[in-house]
């Protein structure tokens, strides 16, 4: 593993690369280009480079005309304000199936001392819902430059599910297939289906309970929708398995998890945030409290399988 860096640095530096090799792409940014990084982008090709202010309605509306004429739109904000332009992601961008990605950062929990208005812990569950919507939660750096060039090469909306915290690299010579999963790290006890920052903390528990004599298998599950539902099905029919997702556990990972077991036998056990929202804290304060945690993992993996 290499020096920590996070996806949303993994993003914005992976457009500047984008930007040099394909005329079309454009950025939008409702004012936090530099903490979404599009900042990278805005330097480099300033006349492909659009800030819509605090209006993120605005900004989908404005992309969505601009994909309409061939252009390959890339709207960026902070994850907890898509609920702000939901209806222009749904019926400007969705439904008439127009070619506009949207990379929104500072997702889940670990906001940290932000608090529960800035932390999104639903978003997934939100633009899981959408007809014809892809959804990338890329692990490190490295693999957000891989699902940046995925969702450009997409004739579609897609989401891009990015994180404010640093996080190593695990995906380093790993291919990156939309709808394909990556397994890390092979076990017959237990299967740990994770994406995001989480998989950083699945690895780590995944060491804790090879001590206690559980060996664990851990799967970066980088692309949510489409979900690959045949590793699903295939380690469902092996082992008990494990969602892990800093997400609510309603909606999310886990259900997409769930949709698939269901009817073809196997035990499933969601860790997420509970029905409730985030609270104000720091980042590895609020994951051990809602046993997001690396520790918390392993003990719950760990009673249940003794179970």
């Amino acid at each position: 593993m290499s020096e920590k860096k996070a996806t949303r640095v993994g993003y914005g530096e992976a457009l500047v690369k984008l930007g040099a090799e394909n005329e079309r792409i454009v950025v939008f940014d409702a004012d936090l280009s530099c903490s979404t990084m599009t900042t990278y982008f805005a330097k480099a090709y300033p006349n492909r480079f659009f800030n819509s202010g605090i209006a993120e309605a605005n900004m989908v509306t404005m992309a969505a005309g601009m994909a309409s004429v061939g252009l390959i739109p890339f709207c960026s904000t902070f994850a907890v304000f898509a609920s702000r332009c939901y209806e222009q992601i749904r019926n400007g961008v969705c439904y008439p199936r127009l070619n506009v990605k949207f990379a929104f950062t500072h997702a889940g929990i670990t906001v940290g001392e932000d608090g529960a208005t800035h932390q999104a812990i639903e978003d997934i569950a939100i633009m899981r819902a959408l007809p014809g919507m892809t959804i990338l939660c890329p692990c490190d750096a490295l693999e957000a430059e891989r699902a940046v060039r995925a969702a450009a090469a997409i004739d579609g909306p897609v989401y891009l599910r990015l994180a404010r915290l640093a996080t190593p690299v695990f995906s380093d010579g790993m291919p990156f297939e939309v709808g394909k999963a990556n397994v890390l790290r092979e076990g017959a006890d237990a299967a740990l289906i994770t994406c995001g920052l989480m998989v950083e903390s699945c690895m780590n528990a995944a060491e804790l309970l090879k001590a206690q004599g559980i060996n664990a298998t851990v799967v970066n599950m980088h692309t949510i929708k489409p979900l690959d539902e045949d590793i699903v099905r295939r380690l469902a029919a092996q082992m008990p398995l494990f969602t892990v997702e800093e997400h609510s556990i309603i909606g999310g990972l886990g259900d997409a998890v769930a949709s698939v077991v269901a009817g073809h036998g196997g035990k499933l056990h969601k860790i997420g945030v509970p029905d409730c929202f985030g609270q104000s804290g720091k980042p590895a304060e609020l994951l051990d409290f809602y046993g997001l945690s690396t520790e918390k993992i392993a003990k719950t993996v760990a009673n249940a399988v003794k179970r």
